[in-house]
């Protein structure tokens, strides 16, 4: 849900419906008096409806309500103003019953905030918090007049049952959070988060806090911008002189406009940033954009003045865009709110940076490109405002089509992904994430592990929520200029058209690389284009016309290419003659797209002439135009990806069977009872993967050569004999011993390994794979799938979802890779029950979504047979859980 966690206190902030944020935090013994106030405080109206009569909260009761223990009794209390000034405005608590696994819920909010959604806020968040304590549902006496609150029981995405006993409504709800639940949690947080961020797309009134007319001022530039930049609404300049400003008169103050500024926009050195947003919001100013620098980017002392700014900008309900970022602009109200040197192209294209001079960089080439924006968020710090919050706002935004992304960290990855995946079935998000390398990477225990790291968490995150990600700047505006212009293809077929065979040759072999295929021009194309090209012309694929086309060759053989029902797209390649100009083929390239009659079918031109690509074809509404044929191959084969990803099902969190979550628990606390972390003995992996219905080889433990030697005689021959220490990667450490044909081997293999034995009986014939998981600090569970055995990381071939897998996310892992191609049947084997690997990554992925304790997990192998699946190799690492650095979700 929208919110941003303060672990130490158990605080929360939540957006309202109407953009406001509100604190919710567990009261304690300092908030008894304010409690008691605000029970005395509601309506006569409401007291009842909270306590059915009309009675007085007093001392005794409030007590019942503060500090509270989570474990039997939880309590939110919602407070806005600054701190020592604070006010409650709603509570919301719940109490343990003698069923353990039932709490009794109650709220009320102050009459002045209700209708807000508050109500639904506290439920959803006292919700989680009881379920972790082993709470599985809420009951609630409701006195039938009492419509809201039955309408935020019945909305709020549980499902209720109603009872009428004595006058009073009996509601009872399980509180687990279903796929159901959160698509409604996204749904009220998609509301609340639009509203919140429309007074910085849509202002009627901006304010610049230190605009100057002092040359090189900062702020003077970023009100001169606003002038230049036709802002529709009113802009002023506020300064300590008073000072006019571009000829406009200034304030000293923004309490002498005398009215309520929509956005305010400040440019004052660090340490000044505070104090002037305190007016700002003391005046209504609900939307904060902080230019200046001096924040967490510091250090300590500059982190300490961040947080100070964010807890005044909660305090009163408003929302942050920075610090230390580049500004904000808009099209839709003509707002330049940056200090960019030039004057941003209006378009349909949404962008946010991260950072603002890389963000500078990629609008100076966007504009080359002739890509235009509806808006630019350079987020900066990002104390508040994320990326999660603009995909939300670019989601409904009919002045947008496409989203551009420049990333250097997240907030909230599964927000991300859930938001994302939602926006990318309408409009296309392209990003750029910064820190490929692997260079910070800490070593790992585990085969997963190793084979993970975070930027395969970034792929796997882009690639379940359909985001196109790109390596350089260049590459994210190729697929801009190409998704802004052309449809997305239906398919991998592509014809290449060119007057230069040697150039037509480079780019089926960028095609091939990525991904594409050039298939043969169908009877009818080729006889077409035969009639009237030169006989030494090849009507293949790629298509060379020769040296000797012209501008009217490239107008009359596109629109043969386009109808063949064989092609899904064209990439048209030109290298100028000594008779033929470049604009004449890029004005001939666009009239032959615009008359062709296929309006779903992507066409892409690289024009090779000294001055790039010509002004008639890069100005074209409909043909992107491509430096090199490479780039265009590139960007076309990152568009079939997305088109793959639009044509597939978006997938379902399968309900398993057979698990057994309180087995699976108690392992995990006994494992974890005195150490911070430890891997599993072979006898507590067992019981962990048993609860959740993984198939398991069957095996003994045995303490002696003798006791492995009947072990093997009672499970049958050829036998397995392993070391059963806790951990241990056993093929590095000599610590197994293969197809082991009687007892005399079994006993010899026993004794050198040493120590307590596993004996199995030996699997055969099937392909050897490794399914497991990593924890990462950022992402959390990642589900990996890949080659097994000994050769796994030298393969290196694992491919990642990060948990909880759809059936259609476990469905691509296994027919990913080499791993895919061993499922398949390679060279000859039989293919593998591709359902049963399927359903070992399902359970696999509830496991690790259910239990955050669970830090690495290998198995390996997973032997693949033709009509089922056996794991016969299992490593397992436990320990405390981490506060990830998602602990921001909004």
């Amino acid at each position: 849900m929208t919110e941003l966690v303060h672990h130490a206190e158990m605080a929360v902030d939540v957006i309202l419906r109407d953009g406001t944020t509100l604190r919710l935090r567990a009261p304690a013994e300092d908030d008894m008096s304010a409690l008691v106030e605000f029970f005395d405080d509601l309506s006569l109206q409401s007291r009842f409806l909270r306590f059915h009569g009309l009675a007085l909260a007093g001392d005794r009761f409030v007590r019942t309500l503060v500090d509270p223990d989570w474990a039997e009794k939880g309590a939110l209390i919602g407070v806005m103003g600054d701190a020592g000034s604070e006010r409650v405005v709603a509570i919301g608590n719940y109490v343990r019953l003698r069923d353990p696994h039932t709490a009794e819920a109650a709220f009320a909010v102050a009459d002045d905030f209700q209708q807000k959604g508050i109500g639904t806020r506290l439920l959803e968040q006292l919700a989680s918090r009881a379920a972790t304590h082993g709470i599985e549902a809420f009951i609630a006496e409701v006195l039938p007049e009492n419509r809201a609150m039955l309408s935020v029981f019945e909305n709020v995405g549980f499902v209720p049952t109603r009872t009428l006993d004595g006058g009073v409504v009996e509601v009872r709800f399980p509180i687990a959070t279903t796929e159901s639940y959160q698509a409604r949690v996204d749904e009220r947080d998609h509301v609340a988060v639009t509203a919140s961020l429309r007074p910085f797309f849509e202002p009627a009134t901006v304010a610049v806090v230190g605009a100057s007319a002092r040359p090189g001022s900062i702020g003077g530039l970023i009100f001169r911008n606003l002038l230049t930049g036709g802002f529709t609404g009113a802009a002023y300049p506020i300064n300590r002189s008073g000072e006019p400003v571009a000829g406009v008169r200034a304030h000293r103050s923004l309490e002498e406009i005398g009215d309520t500024v929509d956005l305010c926009v400040i440019c004052l050195p660090g340490e000044h940033v505070v104090s002037a947003a305190e007016e700002a919001l003391r005046t209504g100013t609900r939307a904060l954009c902080v230019i200046s620098a001096g924040f967490a980017e510091t250090g300590p002392e500059g982190l300490e003045r961040q947080e100070q700014l964010l807890a005044l900008v909660r305090a009163h309900g408003a929302r942050l865009v920075g610090p230390n970022c580049l500004g904000i602009a808009s099209a839709s109200v003509g707002m330049n709110a940056t200090f960019a040197p030039r004057a941003f192209p209006s378009g349909r294209i949404g962008f946010s940076s991260q950072s603002g001079a890389l963000g500078l960089a990629l609008l100076e080439r966007a504009d080359a490109r002739g890509l235009g924006l509806s808006a630019f968020v350079s987020i900066g710090n990002k104390a508040d405002v994320s990326s999660n919050d603009l995909l939300e706002w670019w989601e409904d935004d009919p002045g947008t089509d496409l989203v551009l992304m420049y990333l250097e960290s997240f907030g909230n990855p599964r927000k991300f992904a859930r938001i994302a995946r939602r926006l990318a079935r309408a409009k296309p998000v392209l990003a750029m994430k910064s820190g490929r390398s692997g260079a910070g990477q800490k070593a790992a225990g585990s085969h997963t592990a190793a084979l993970a790291g975070s930027d395969a968490a970034v792929d796997a995150v882009f690639r379940q929520a359909g985001v196109i990600r790109a390596d350089t700047l260049s590459a994210l505006l190729d697929v801009a200029a190409l998704l802004s212009a052309q449809p997305v293809p239906r398919g991998r077929r592509v014809a290449v058209l060119t007057n230069a065979g040697g150039l037509g040759i480079l780019c089926a072999d960028a095609c091939e690389a990525a991904g594409l295929e050039l298939p043969a021009p169908a009877e009818e194309t080729r006889a077409a284009l035969a009639e009237w090209l030169p006989v030494e012309s090849s009507v293949a694929n790629p298509i060379d016309m020769l040296g000797s086309a012209t501008a009217e060759s490239f107008e009359r053989a596109l629109p043969v290419v386009l109808a063949d029902p064989g092609i899904d797209a064209v990439i048209a390649l030109f290298v100028p003659a000594a008779s033929v100009e470049a604009p004449d083929v890029g004005a001939a390239i666009s009239r032959a797209v615009a008359g062709a009659g296929q309006p779903d079918k992507p066409v892409l031109a690289s024009i090779l002439a000294a001055g790039g690509a010509p002004a008639t074809l890069r100005s074209a509404a409909t043909v992107p135009a491509f430096s090199y044929p490479e780039s265009a191959a590139d960007a076309l084969g990152r568009a079939v990806e997305y088109g793959a990803w639009l044509r597939r099902s978006a997938g379902s969190v399968v309900q398993l069977d057979e698990i057994d979550t309180p087995a699976a628990a108690a392992v995990i606390a006994q494992a974890l009872a005195h150490e911070e972390h430890a891997w599993l003995d072979p006898d507590e992996t067992r019981r962990l993967l048993s609860a959740y219905g993984l198939p398991l080889v069957t095996e003994r433990v045995a303490q002696t050569p003798e006791e492995a030697a009947a072990a093997a005689l009672e499970l049958g021959f050829p036998a397995v004999v392993k070391t059963a220490a806790a951990g241990a990667h056993k093929t590095e450490t000599g610590g197994v011993a293969l197809d082991l044909a009687d007892t005399e081997a079994v006993r010899a293999a026993a004794e050198r390994i040493g120590g307590p034995v596993i004996v199995q009986p030996m699997v055969t014939g099937g392909a050897e794979l490794l399914a497991g998981v990593a924890q990462d600090p950022v992402f959390g569970p990642l589900v990996a799938f890949g080659a097994g055995g000994v050769f796994a990381e030298l393969i290196g071939d694992a491919h990642f979802r990060l948990a909880p897998l759809t059936d259609v996310d476990a469905d691509e892992l296994v027919a990913a890779g080499k791993a895919g191609r061993l499922v398949a049947g390679f060279r000859g084997a039989p293919a593998a029950d591709a359902a049963a690997l399927a359903d070992v990554l399902l359970r696999l992925s509830q496991l690790a979504d259910d239990f955050p304790e669970l830090a690495e997990l290998d198995l390996n192998p997973v032997i693949a047979l033709p009509d089922r699946a056996v794991v016969v190799d299992a490593r397992v690492r436990v320990a405390r859980p981490q506060a990830r650095a998602d602990a921001k979700s909004w």
